[in-house]
């Protein structure tokens, strides 16, 4: 059996988990605010596999052990990508949500450094 990872989100990725969904009802509405939490929920469940699951991308050129994960998956939209790194005692420590469009490197914050 393998071993579950922890998650753990750092105040910018909640606050970029709340904007997001904040966003998405004042744009598309209540029933697409569902779906599309229900995107995040699952992307950020992904990562309980580890760090290197199916579709993770390696971001050394931003900063060294830095990953990406794009939350569409398994045939589900999205336009964000998770930020994250793997840490001792098995944890993820997911750094930003952030769209797909921004500069990644801008957005990260002091403790990702």
């Amino acid at each position: 059996m393998t071993e579950r990872w922890r998650i753990h989100l750092s105040d910018a990725a909640e606050r970029d988990f709340q904007h997001i969904l904040e966003t998405t009802l004042e744009t598309f509405g209540e029933r697409q605010l569902e779906v599309y939490r229900l995107t995040l929920v699952e992307a950020l469940a992904a990562l309980e596999a580890g760090p290197n699951i199916s579709g993770s991308k390696a971001r050394g050129e931003i900063l060294p052990d830095l990953r990406t994960l794009h939350v569409a998956r398994k045939g589900r939209r999205g336009r964000h990508l998770i930020l994250y790194r793997a840490a001792a005692g098995n944890i993820i420590q997911v750094s930003r949500i952030l769209h797909e469009c921004m500069e990644l490197a801008r957005h990260l914050p002091p403790e990702a450094e």
